[in-house]
């Protein structure tokens, strides 16, 4: 079940809502709403393929076992808990291996090999990839003595909450368990009226912008990994508006997933923050899919050493995180060479940082030329990530950085570039210089309340009738439901 779609809009989430507080409002026993999202939120699950309901279920029972038996053996000082952690990183990993790169694996070994290895052609659940990480998380915060013995429907809340569980955020069991054991909350109107600004916006992001910009985008990837010649307007135009596409799509859907848990009162984490107004690759990875980023670095690139051992650990620390980054977002060489951009970028940017100190430059000076290289970078990465081949990204590549004056390889571009064209200035200067969703509703969770401008919404009944006309005018605009792109993720 889709956010953009009009049972999702108009059915599922209205009556969850309803049966929800209804539930709240007339129960003595706090737990039964929180069980009733429970239910809603395997429903909503199951909607894709009832199958594989029992991956989730089976993943969220093993795990949580194993997260009591190493709370409750830590107490007791036994290494029995590092053998638990051990067990439970192995299923995690292991399930995740077999749904997600059984495949990879085996295609690859038989190219190596010559051997004829029989391919497995295995569907890839939804959302295994959130909810393992979310897991392994919980799992060694209990080792670590960081997290308590929780309740089992709250757990499952944790694991299966239908805002956040298709693609995200990944959210942290610290952030969101104590939020299902506080008393009802009295912000009833609040909670509605930003629940329902940040999931219009979204819906905005993904209706109007994402699925727009796409057109210019999918046929000359298409093309690109067809073997067809592509002139260096439609590559640059085609990496330029999967950049956009992709952010305007998956920000969407982090806006319309903040706004749903808010419905209900609970706080969902940021997980963009206009990552293309970054000047530095490390600011963008402080912008972009910021859950992810949390995660990569407390359980992966700090357990590998960090920045201890000197510059050499560091950056050896950073291409093995980012390539294992790459490798999460999808089984494909496309996302290791993705993620290897993105290690040798951070270690170029923090060489860069070190020299620019020894100099003593101003970094008033480099900001306008750091946004661009910044950008380029990005964009220029975004294409291994977006193409199904080497050869495609390659492709598309080579024609980016020659005087290409090949014939237009897909008509959309040969007969209306200056219309793609236009849209792709228009769309990156609101990723780049306009207000972001939480900017304008003044939202944030951990930190400083955002400082109130005069372009910020207010909860009043004129902001209200401008997000219903908005709302109303973007639902008519669905006239084709397209999918969620991180939902191949």
């Amino acid at each position: 079940m889709l956010f953009n779609s009009f049972e999702f809009i108009f059915l599922f989430l209205p009556l969850t809502a309803l049966g929800f507080y209804v539930l709240r409002a007339t129960s003595s026993n706090g737990n039964l709403p929180l069980m009733f999202l429970v239910l809603a939120s395997l429903f909503f699950y199951a909607w894709w393929d009832v199958r594989y309901l029992a991956v989730i279920v089976v993943s969220i029972l093993v795990n949580y076992s194993i997260g009591r038996h190493i709370i409750r053996l830590r107490k007791t000082g036994t290494f029995e808990v590092k053998g638990y952690l051990a067990l439970g990183v192995i299923f995690n990993l292991a399930a995740l291996g077999y749904f997600k790169y059984t495949t990879f694996v085996l295609y690859n070994l038989e190219a190596a090999t010559n051997w004829n290895v029989p391919l497995i052609q295995v569907v890839l659940p939804l959302a295994i990839s959130f909810f393992t990480f979310q897991q392994i998380a919980y799992l060694v915060d209990a080792r670590r003595g960081e997290c308590d013995d929780y309740d089992f429907v709250h757990y499952c809340l944790f694991v299966t909450f239908f805002p956040q569980l298709i693609a995200g955020p990944i959210v942290h069991h610290a952030e969101m368990m104590p939020q299902f054991m506080r008393p009802k909350r009295q912000e009833f109107w609040s909670d509605i009226y930003v629940g329902v600004s940040f999931f219009t916006l979204g819906l905005i992001k993904k209706v109007l912008i994402a699925d727009d910009i796409a057109q210019w985008s999918t046929p000359v990837f298409a093309a690109a990994d067809g073997g067809m010649a592509i002139n260096s307007i439609e590559a640059w135009g085609a990496a330029a508006a999967y950049s956009l596409q992709l952010y305007f799509d998956f920000s969407g859907y982090a806006d319309m997933a903040i706004g749903g848990a808010r419905i209900f009162g609970i706080q969902l984490p940021l997980n963009f923050n206009s990552p293309y107004k970054a000047r530095s690759i490390i600011d963008f990875w402080r912008r972009w899919h910021m859950t992810l980023s949390r995660f990569l670095r407390d359980y992966l690139y700090i357990p590998l050493g960090g920045n201890r051992g000197g510059s050499f650990a560091r950056y050896r620390n950073l291409m093995i995180t980012m390539l294992l980054g790459g490798l999460w977002h999808g089984a494909g060489w496309t996302f290791i060479i993705w993620g290897g951009l993105h290690g040798l970028y951070l270690v170029v940017n923090h060489l860069f940082r070190g020299l620019r100190f020894a100099l003593n430059i101003s970094r008033w000076i480099t900001q306008p030329m750091a946004w661009f290289i910044t950008t380029l970078c990005v964009v220029v990465a975004w294409v291994f990530f977006r193409a199904e081949t080497i050869g495609g990204a390659l492709a598309i590549i080579q024609s980016m950085f020659s005087a290409d004056q090949t014939p237009y390889a897909t008509r959309i571009w040969e007969q209306s570039a200056d219309s793609g064209l236009k849209r792709i200035v228009i769309f990156y200067a609101i990723a780049a210089l306009l207000p972001n969703t939480q900017q304008l509703l003044r939202y944030s969770l951990g930190a400083r309340e955002v400082a109130a401008r005069w372009w910020t919404w207010k909860p009043n009944w004129v902001y209200g009738l401008i997000t219903s006309v908005i709302f109303v005018a973007t639902v008519l605009n669905m006239s084709d439901i397209s999918e969620f792109l991180y939902f191949q993720f």
